[in-house]
């Protein structure tokens, strides 16, 4: 072949090369990390008087998210396309499994009726997976809808579908927090979807005004007594008066938060934890980290869930297709909606929700299905491409 020929082949030829997101792998073992370090540090007295064993919560916790890391990687290495057929079953199941709870199969656990016991399962809770459930078939519907999913009624049609399952989540497991947050997610996944903004900031402006009346009535004109999630933001905006139903944890929460200081008392030397915040490696878990870090350990948390969803955000901007793209927004905004309403239980910002923080409180359902995520997360990096030129170089006529 003459040489000006080949360089012209040379030219025009383009690579295509693979691509993991192994920035978003080392986040996660980092957060999984520290996690298992504050589990430890905020657990051990509490493990102790408890079972006799310090170690009881971190080494379950611990088992647990070693096992969860690993199914990750592999499962990761699976094309997340094959989701597709099964999107609607997923659905659909994830809402039989949380009326069930309402059944003998549903177990009671902290007050709550939200577990849920399967004869040759562990016990687990379904809105987890309904959790998953929509982040895989939204994206699926509007990959369906083609052209129509920027319409006004594709919108409602989506928007329908996240609030079924938050419905449902809320009156078959009594979980509020979670039911929010699966409607966040639907929401997430419309605001990408849908061109017009206006509805979304017409729709946020009416819901504050909403809230703000909703609270002001509480507060003068409603008994405490009839409902608990009402004790619940009576004790949040006046936690001194309602010590005995649950202002005794955020005010603990804020002495922990604020005996901190820059960079804390040390790691272990925490006061509040020593049965004061009661069942502190759960949603509590942060206070005690701003109490032995200080605020440079609370920016640390901080700065890693940015970067994760800093990545997170990278693998939807390049996935190969709109269906990789929506499943990353979608838990995106599953873990920013998550770390936001934690800290801000922390900190006395919102109402106790009972809303743990990814990858650091302690639950093992949780991390397993937060781990599922992940590894769908990692599939759609799988499936990036960036084309590469070969031959840069300009042809010269002799």
């Amino acid at each position: 072949m003459p040489k000006r020929i080949r360089k012209k082949a040379v030219r025009k030829k383009r690579r295509k090369s693979d691509y993991y997101d192994y920035n978003l792998l080392a986040c996660i073992i980092l957060l999984v990390c520290f996690g298992l370090v504050m589990l430890y540090s905020t657990s051990s007295y509490e493990a102790e008087m408890k079972f006799g064993d310090d170690m009881f919560y971190f080494g379950k916790q611990a088992a647990i998210s070693a096992g969860a890391v690993l199914l990750a990687v592999i499962f990761s290495r699976i094309d997340y396309h094959w989701l597709m057929p099964l999107a609607g079953v997923a659905y659909v199941t994830s809402l039989i499994l949380m009326i069930l709870v309402k059944t003998p199969l549903g177990v009671e656990a902290y007050g709550a009726r939200r577990w849920l016991q399967i004869p040759g399962l562990p016990q687990f809770q379904p809105s987890e997976i309904a959790k998953i459930a929509v982040i895989i078939f939204l994206p699926y519907v509007v990959v369906r809808m083609g052209k129509y999913a920027q319409t006004g009624r594709a919108a409602v049609t989506l928007l329908v579908l996240g609030g079924i399952q938050a419905l449902v989540t809320l009156v078959f497991t009594d979980n509020l927090s979670t039911a929010i947050i699966i409607g966040g997610i639907a929401m997430g996944m419309v605001f990408m979807v849908y061109p017009k903004k206006k509805p979304f900031i017409i729709g946020g402006g009416v819901t504050g005004l909403l809230v703000i009346a909703g609270l002001t009535y509480l507060t003068y004109f409603v008994d405490s007594s009839e409902n608990f999630r009402i004790r619940r933001i009576l004790a949040w905006l006046r936690p001194e008066e309602n010590l005995s139903e649950g202002g005794y944890q955020v005010l603990q929460s804020l002495y922990a938060i604020g005996s901190g200081g820059i960079f804390g008392k040390g790691l272990g030397n925490s006061a509040q934890k020593l049965g004061t915040i009661p069942e502190a490696q759960n949603d509590m878990i942060f206070s005690i980290i701003c109490e032995e870090l200080g605020i440079f350990g609370a920016v640390l948390v901080l700065l890693l869930f940015g970067y994760m969803l800093y990545r997170l955000f990278f693998i939807a901007q390049n996935a190969c297709d709109l269906y990789g793209s929506m499943i990353a927004i979608g838990i995106m905004t599953h873990i920013a909606l998550q770390v936001i309403l934690n800290i801000c239980v922390a900190s006395n910002l919102i109402p106790t929700t009972g809303i743990t923080l990814p990858f650091i409180s302690y639950g093992g359902t949780s991390v397993l299905f937060l781990m599922m995520e992940m590894a769908l997360a990692l599939s759609v990096s799988r499936k990036i491409r960036f084309q590469q030129d070969e031959g840069e170089e300009e042809d010269q006529e002799n």
